[in-house]
């Protein structure tokens, strides 16, 4: 199937490194094919990840021939568990370097980052379309949460909820909306 991947060194980003990330962010969008979606800046991550409060952290995984992969997580906190967990936000490996382990290698460090922090739980979300990534995720061990769905509103949305905007918090009133996204 594929070799430990010895030949990669994974670690912590660095300042340096994001505008490397946010290249390996815009290919797992296009991959994804949600490029459109992308708003994350070099700034916008330097923040994020090493500014007053990180709210994530960032592996980077290279080899000879240059970067391989990332995975982004951030904590969660699980009122069930009583404990804080960890939310694997991406995971991606360029297509010249995948089925050699990495893929595996990068959640791998992520869990160990959770069992150090004595977290309860590891998540994640997979598109339904990619097929080769849920079968790797369940051979890992992981079980798709089928009972379970994902909500999301946008930085528009957000503020008309926390303005009070009744309008647009009835239900049917995004049908049209193209800022709950």
């Amino acid at each position: 199937m594929f070799n430990r991947p010895v030949n990669f060194a994974i670690s912590q980003i660095t300042p340096a490194e994001i505008p490397e990330l946010l290249t390996l962010i815009r290919e797992l969008a296009r991959f994804e094919r949600l490029e459109h979606e992308v708003e994350a800046t070099v700034e916008l991550l330097r923040e994020a990840f090493f500014g007053p409060q990180p709210a994530a952290g960032a592996l980077l995984a290279r080899q000879a021939e240059g970067l391989a992969g990332y995975a982004i997580y951030f904590f969660t906190f699980s009122s069930f568990v009583g404990r804080r967990g960890v939310w694997l936000e991406d995971v991606y490996v360029r297509p010249a370097f995948r089925r050699q382990g990495l893929g595996r290698a990068l959640l791998e460090r992520v869990a160990g980052l959770a069992a150090q922090g004595r977290c309860g739980r590891l998540e994640w979300s997979a598109l339904r379309w990619n097929e080769n990534a849920l079968r790797f995720y369940e051979n890992l061990g992981a079980k798709p949460l089928e009972e379970w769905v994902t909500f999301r509103m946008n930085e528009r949305a957000i503020q008309r909820l926390a303005e009070g905007d009744r309008a647009a918090t009835q239900p049917g009133a995004d049908a049209a909306r193209p800022d709950i996204s």
